[in-house]
Order: C-alpha cells, then sequence, then structure tokens
C-alpha cells in the first residue's frame, strides 16, 4: 500500500502510517488540510481532496500524539458542516447521495503536528501525519517564495561549506528528507525527548510552535541529555563508530539511530549535526537551511572575549576552554516570533552541537539574526553565545617560563564569511550581513553598546611600528611540498633588531592543535628604517603528512620580539592543503527508471601508494535510498588513476546530486559530486 502526502507539484512528502482499510493522503497546500478515500477492503491513493466511508457515519473524533487532552488542546471533535472553514478543525460532505460518503477534513494552521488519529464513530480508524505548512499563509511557516521553497523544505541535496576562511571548500550532502523511514525517524526523534516522556499531552501541545519544535531538535540531535541522534566526537580515536568525515548524508545516520532502539549513531561534528538538524526541519515542513562560521568563537563564559596563550616560542597553549574554530556550522530555521516584538520574524539560529547548557540541556536557540545583528542579548533564545560566535574580542597573552603573562599584540577576527548555499545553484552567499554591521560602521557601534560590548567599543585602531604577516603559495596540494612565508615590515623611522620565531602545527577545525610540521627561530633579524623581509618556511610532505589530520589544516604562528622594545607581536594563520578532484561520468542518457552508469575517477597526488582504496556514492531518488560501495583490489601507485563504475536507476525525474567519498589508507575521505539532470 503506497500512502503518501504530496505538495503542489506531485513531490512525495512522506509516508502515512495508517489503519489497515483506510488510506489518507496530506495535503499541504491548503491549511495542513487532510484529504481521505476508501472504500470497502481496498485502499487506494486519492489525490483529489475527498475521503470516502461507507455509511453509518458518525462525527469524527480527533486525537493526537499518545494521551490526547482537552486540557492542552490536542483533542477536537466536530461535525459535519456545509462548507470547510480554514480556522478550525471541519469537515464537509463533498459528494453526491449515495451509499459512500466522501468529506473534506481540513485542519487549522496552528494545529501541533506529529501523529494523529481520526475516529468516525463506529465508522473506523485512520492514523495520519500533519505537518508544518510553509504554502499556507496562516501558519507560523509560513514563506511566500516558490524558489525558496523549493531550496530550503524541497531539496534533498545541498552543498555545506568546510575549509577555512581563506579557501572556502564546498562539501555535498545528502539530506533526504523523503526517503523511506525518514519521517518515522523524525517522529520519534519528537516522541523521545524527555518533555514528550514526562508530559506526553503538554509536549504535544507544545508542537504547534515552532520554536519549541526547533529547542527540542536542537537537544535531541545531540545525545548528550537524552536518547539523541548523534555522538559528538573530536579527536582522532573513532573506536566503535565512523569518522564524522566518512558521511555523506543524512538518511543512513537516521536510519541507524531508529532501527536500533535510538542509540546515538558514533560519531559527529558540527556540519553532521547541523546537516542532520536540517533534514528534519524539512521533514517536519520547516525551512531550514545550514549555515557556516568562519573563525567561529566559543565563549564559555560569556564575557564576549576568547583569551588564547602563547610560549615564548610563539605556541599556543590551551590554558583556557575558550575556543576560535576555524568554522563551525548550525542552521537557521524560518518562523515567526510572536514572543518577541514585531520585526524579529525570518531566520532563526539554531545550534544542535552540544558546546553549553541552555536552561540546563545541550540545545542552543532559536535566536532571530536580527537579534544577533541588533545586540539585543536579552531576547530568546541564547543570544549572547551566539552574539559572541561572530563578534567576540580575541586577546592573546605570552606565558613566560617564569609563569608570568604579557599581552601581546595580535590581529584575529572572528564571524567571517558568513555562509550558505544559494537558492537555486550551487554558488555560495555570503550571509555576513545578516549578522553584523559593517566593521567601524554607526550601526555596529550601536550594536555594540546594546549588547555592552565594552571591549570592541573600546579598540581604537593603531598603527604599530612594527608589522608581522603570513603569506602562503598559490597552491598547496596534498603531497607537495610547498613554502609559506613570515613577511615582517619595519613603518618607524628607527633600525629593529627583532627575534622571530616561525613555526607550523597541524590542527583539528575547532582550534586542538597537534603535532609540529616545521619550525624556525631566528635570533637576530634586522630591519632598516621602511625595510620589509620575507623569511620562508619550508613545509616537506614527509615531515607533514603523518601529523596531519583529516581535516587537512596546519596552523601557522609567526612570532616577532622586538629587543628594543620588548613588544611583542602575533600574526596567526590555518591553511588547508587541497586534496584531489573526483571526477564524476554519466554515461547513458539519464531517465526515470533507467539504468544509468557513473564512471568516477580519482588521481593519487601522493609521493606514496594508496591501498585500501573505495569509493561510496549515495543520492536522493538515484541510489533507492542506500549507499553503493565500490572496492579497489589492486594498489594505485602515485600518479595513477583509481577508477570505477557505479550502476544505479534514478527514480524520479529533475535535478539530482550524486555525492561520492573516496577512501584509502593516506588519502582518508575526498568528497566529490555530480550534478545529474534526469528526464522523464
Amino acid at each position: 500500500m503506497h500512502n503518501c502526502v504530496s505538495i503542489g507539484t506531485g513531490t512525495l512528502w512522506n509516508k502515512l502510517k495508517l489503519a489497515p482499510i483506510f488510506n489518507a493522503e496530506l495535503n499541504v497546500r491548503e491549511n495542513r488540510k487532510l484529504s481521505m478515500y476508501s472504500f470497502s477492503q481496498t485502499s487506494v491513493v486519492c489525490f483529489n481532496g475527498s475521503y470516502s466511508i461507507p455509511v453509518p457515519f458518525s462525527p469524527p473524533c480527533l486525537l493526537p500524539g499518545p494521551q490526547p487532552s482537552d486540557q492542552y488542546g490536542t483533542r477536537a471533535s466536530f461535525g459535519l458542516t456545509d462548507q470547510i472553514d480554514t480556522s478550525r478543525w471541519s469537515a464537509a460532505v463533498t459528494s453526491p447521495p449515495g451509499y459512500m460518503v466522501s468529506l473534506s477534513i481540513c485542519s487549522p494552521p496552528d494545529a501541533p503536528i506529529g501523529r494523529w488519529r481520526l475516529t468516525l464513530g463506529q465508522g473506523g480508524l485512520v492514523e495520519f501525519v500533519l505537518l508544518y505548512n510553509p504554502w499556507c499563509t496562516g501558519d507560523v511557516v509560513y514563506m511566500d517564495s516558490e524558489e525558496k521553497l523549493a531550496e530550503y523544505v524541497l531539496a534533498q541535496d545541498g552543498i555545506i561549506y568546510r575549509g577555512s576562511w581563506k579557501y572556502l571548500i564546498p562539501t555535498p550532502w545528502n539530506f533526504g528528507q523523503f526517503e523511506d523511514g525518514i519521517l518515522e525517524a523524525c517522529l520519534r526523534i519528537l516522541e523521545m525527548n524527555p518533555k514528550c516522556l514526562r508530559n506526553p499531552g503538554k509536549d504535544a501541545s507544545g508542537r504547534k510552535n515552532p520554536i519549541y519544535v526547533s529547542r527540542v531538535l536542537s537537544a535531541m540531535v545531540n545525545c548528550n541529555d537524552d536518547k539523541g541522534v548523534l555522538l559528538g566526537r573530536w579527536t582522532d580515536d573513532y573506536d566503535g563508530g565512523v569518522s564524522p568525515l566518512s558521511w555523506k548524508g543524512s538518511v543512513e545516520i537516521l536510519r541507524n539511530w531508529d532501527t536500533n532502539a535510538c542509540q546515538p549513531v558514533r560519531f559527529g561534528q558540527c556540519w553532521v549535526f547541523a546537516a542532520v538538524a536540517c533534514s528534519v526541519s524539512r521533514a517536519l515542513g520547516i525551512p531550514c537551511r545550514v549555515v557556516t562560521n568562519y573563525n567561529s568563537a566559543h565563549d564559555t563564559n560569556s564575557n564576549l572575549v576568547i583569551e588564547r596563550y602563547v610560549d615564548e616560542n610563539g605556541q599556543l597553549v590551551q590554558k583556557s576552554r575558550d575556543m576560535i574554530w576555524n568554522y563551525h556550522c548550525w542552521v537557521e530555521n524560518w518562523m515567526t516570533r510572536p514572543d518577541l516584538k514585531p520585526g524579529y520574524d525570518g531566520w532563526q539560529a539554531m545550534d544542535p552541537t552540544p558546546q553549553e547548557k541552555s536552561e540546563g540541556v545541550y540545545c542552543c536557540g532559536p535566536i532571530p539574526l536580527k537579534a544577533i545583528k541588533e545586540g539585543e542579548l536579552t531576547y530568546k533564545y541564547d543570544a549572547p553565545f551566539v552574539f559572541a560566535e561572530v563578534n567576540a574580542d580575541v586577546h592573546t597573552f605570552m606565558k613566560r617560563k617564569d609563569g608570568s603573562t604579557e599581552k601581546i599584540i595580535s590581529s584575529v577576527q572572528v564571524g567571517l564569511k558568513i555562509s550558505t548555499k544559494s537558492v537555486g545553484s550551487d554558488r555560495r552567499e555570503d550571509i555576513t550581513h545578516l549578522y553584523k554591521y559593517p566593521e567601524g560602521s554607526d550601526e555596529e557601534r550601536e550594536a555594540f553598546t546594546k549588547a555592552n560590548h565594552q571591549n570592541k567599543l573600546l579598540q581604537q585602531q593603531t598603527n604599530a611600528g612594527l608589522l608581522i604577516a603570513i603569506k602562503v603559495s598559490a597552491e598547496m596540494k596534498k603531497g607537495c611540498d610547498f613554502d609559506v612565508f613570515a613577511v615582517v615590515t619595519n613603518n618607524t623611522p628607527n633600525g629593529k633588531k627583532c627575534r622571530l620565531v616561525f613555526g607550523s602545527r597541524a590542527v583539528s577545525y575547532n582550534g586542538i592543535l597537534g603535532e609540529n610540521c616545521g619550525f624556525k627561530d631566528l635570533l637576530n633579524v634586522e630591519l632598516a628604517p621602511g625595510e620589509e623581509k620575507r623569511v620562508p618556511l619550508r613545509m616537506n610532505y614527509s615531515k607533514y603528512a603523518e601529523n596531519l589530520t583529516e581535516d587537512n589544516l596546519i596552523r601557522l604562528g609567526a612570532l616577532l620580539l622586538d629587543y628594543g622594545t620588548q613588544e611583542a607581536y602575533l600574526a596567526v594563520r590555518n591553511v588547508v592543503l587541497e586534496n584531489p578532484e573526483i571526477k564524476v561520468r554519466i554515461l547513458g542518457e539519464p531517465k526515470e527508471n533507467r539504468k544509468l552508469v557513473a564512471e568516477i575517477t580519482l588521481q593519487n597526488p601522493l609521493p606514496v601508494p594508496l591501498q585500501n582504496c573505495c569509493f561510496t556514492v549515495e543520492g536522493s531518488n538515484l541510489t533507492g535510498g542506500q549507499i553503493i560501495t565500490e572496492k579497489l583490489n589492486s594498489t594505485v601507485e602515485p600518479g595513477q588513476d583509481a577508477k570505477v563504475k557505479i550502476y544505479f536507476t534514478p527514480t524520479h525525474s529533475g535535478q539530482r546530486k550524486l555525492v561520492v567519498d573516496f577512501d584509502s589508507n593516506k588519502l582518508c575521505h575526498v568528497k566529490g559530486y555530480r550534478n545529474v539532470i534526469i528526464g522523464k
């Protein structure tokens, strides 16, 4: 029995769970309007907005969730009327007199989402699922653009940005919210949340509000307080699970959680948490997108300051829980905010990565982007934490061997190039302006004043006598040797004698430092007035290969000590080593239900052979909701191609993404994709 929900264009929305002899269709174009059709012992799918049931007929009664209650507004009884009333639960007869009665049933725009049971006296029982309806003008998640709805609700694949703010890496992701079993998993997330387990009736009533649902999802996508979906891991030890970089989509994660008694899936990091939250939000009808904030501050004590410490060699030492992540991903959900003053509807930041507790639970948001931009830190929810992620001040101190500390001159900005996928294309959209006013503007100062961000208000631009910066080569490919440069400039009228310490260490994307990848200590750097010097540091593959994490990141640090003034200057820069390109060639004419071949190729860029090579692919409406794996039996020598052919059969027309992952013993989790336009 193929039971489905249809959205306007005929896109399959999700499965409905029904009683044996009834079939329901949820038409979300009109007020989450419900239409059903059934007769005798045969069930069929109906797209005409009617439901037929044998007489005799009794007035219907609606019951959501496990404990329907008049107290919480989760029980509705109503009779037949001449016409549908879109403001409340209503039903009207739409068939001519006869043995069969055909009904149209409509829900109010603010009905709680989730599982409902419709009883018709002695006539039968139907179970159906009600979702938010962003096409309905009365719904709290209403969005008035068909192009945006296609992107933020219907799109089953997308792009998530990783890398660094100097080198953004677009990573494909299969959200798969309409794949088999995913709606069931999403509903189970709602039903397993601790609020539902404590008071099912009150929780079911709360689901009319996407603010409430977003906070539930933020908490339940991680498993820190509950039977949530994902367990986070930010080390290289992935025993008992898989590296977060191995995931290509949300489908496998949600299915694993749902079919394994709600045991957490191991392991996730920020982009995985965000992507799963995006899949669940879209499945429930909430417009959602994944965003990436580069140089993202993690402020643990709410003072809007990140304190960093270096030793006398310029190497960062961990003395504080405050961190600057190379990037951090969260999601934005679209909704109205009737709990706030007018003007704060629209995109709301919500973060499912477990970082700090909110009201005793590891969750964050939703908070209007406008509240962050305006410095309104008293607005719900978690405004100070998100404001700090994009606005915190960074203070750097040198910790000497004798235990003393002194502040050093360093220029580090947070909240750079906040990015998301553009509507209708794979291009990047920069949305930094939605979170921040231009630096130095009057509006920025006003926002900082509201937020009591005194450190930023007191900052003054100073023209330092000595300047230090880090420059890099045009190409920094994994497997190659390359140079990086510390550039020192003397802007004073006097000669300078300095010490320059220039080092590099592997680093994970969230700022955890690894081993040394190259180091240089120059005790006597002399600079004439106005002189600039470039000091190279060679990065050898033989040195960095074994120390590099899966993030392919190296942190460069250059510390300049002025012997004359005893002042210290620090420059820090993260560089991303470029992975090779995965090439995907489609053989055959792409059409619905016609087998296709993808020829996938990757050239080994390393000076060493690759062993245990494996390609995995997946794609919504392309691979049948499954992951296809193809292993190579032979070793791939330096410069040689790893090549496989993968067979798949598309099931729906339109543009789809075939997402590819390559893994081996020396080159891990290289990502690629190919857009495939499927004809009818």
